[in-house]
């Protein structure tokens, strides 16, 4: 399926805040209305975050995670992707909680440690609906996102040995690249990969153009073009420009509010679904075809929705 894209759509992660637009879902009913949205729209991938109900905060708590994720289930044949990052202040169980009891099709998998910083996010506002917000953004200044070799092994025995689950291995740098390599070399993952390129986090990547054209090649010299499926993130106002590039350069593309609150400059996203839609609507223009949920299976050698625990 070679002009077949696959649309990620990331539903509310865990950088944005309550505070930053109305439109952030947060609730468990909201979070599902709009992961179901976004389905229909024509996202293949749902990736999937949960949060504190009561204020937005985010949470790894499988319990939340099940008062969304059963309606998604059954309302969609979208393939579920469950964090395993979490966010910066869970430790390994907390952010493996959920997928170890969903036995998802798709988890996250992020690719090494990094000094994943939104701390920047925190002086853009003077008011905030929730006291938790503004703190959680600038204590990131001075915090390493933790992934260290011991850890990923553990993330590998756990969900993909222990629960058939594959991975969208989330590559923030160039050196998660090579240890994506490493953990291939070993045999402790197999193709075809799923690598989901991103950039724009401080920390990681930026978002020079031409890092689309390094991180492609140096992929492609580790992996073998045949062995992984490329996909690309852009943050914030980068996403649809980047996410374009890529596809045009033979990437799926991720979207969604987690990853970007906006549909257009200075124009906040209704929905997850509006953005789906945008970038549907701009590869259909450029002649390429969607993957459907059953095509991306097929193409990721995924278990299938029944093999979930929902």
């Amino acid at each position: 399926m070679p002009n077949k894209v696959i649309v990620t759509c990331a539903i509310t992660g865990s950088i944005h805040t309550p505070s930053m637009s109305p439109h952030l879902p947060f609730t468990p009913e909201d979070i599902a209305g709009q992961a179901i949205g976004a389905a229909e729209a024509g996202a293949a991938i749902l990736h999937m975050h949960a949060r504190d109900p009561k204020n937005g905060r985010p949470t790894g708590d499988p319990e939340v995670y099940m008062r969304f994720l059963s309606k998604i289930r059954s309302s969609t044949n979208a393939v579920i992707n469950i964090t395993t990052g979490g966010s910066l202040y869970m430790d390994l169980d907390q952010r493996l909680a959920a997928a170890v009891r969903v036995k998802p099709e798709m988890a996250s998998f992020n690719m090494g440690s990094i000094n994943f910083s939104i701390h920047r996010l925190a002086g853009r506002r003077t008011e905030w609906k929730y006291a938790w917000e503004q703190p959680f953004l600038a204590q990131t200044e001075g915090n390493i996102f933790r992934n260290t070799f011991l850890d990923m092994k553990r993330v590998v025995k756990e969900l993909a040995e222990g629960c058939g689950t594959r991975f969208e291995f989330e590559c923030y740098d160039v050196g998660h690249l090579y240890n994506l390599a490493y953990l291939l070399d070993e045999k402790l993952v197999q193709p075809p990969l799923f690598v989901q390129t991103i950039f724009g986090i401080l920390g990681g990547l930026g978002t020079d153009v031409e890092l689309l054209s390094y991180v492609r090649a140096t992929a492609d010299r580790l992996f073998g073009r045949e062995n992984y499926h490329w996909s690309i993130l852009g943050a914030g106002r980068h996403q649809m420009r980047l996410v374009t590039l890529g596809a045009i350069m033979g990437g799926n593309v991720r979207v969604g509010l987690e990853d970007s609150l906006h549909l257009s400059k200075g124009e906040l996203a209704p929905s997850n679904a509006d953005q789906v839609k945008k970038i549907i609507r701009i590869l259909k223009e450029l002649s390429f075809e969607i993957a459907t949920p059953d095509e991306t299976r097929k193409m990721l050698a995924l278990k299938g929705a029944d093999q979930v625990a929902l």
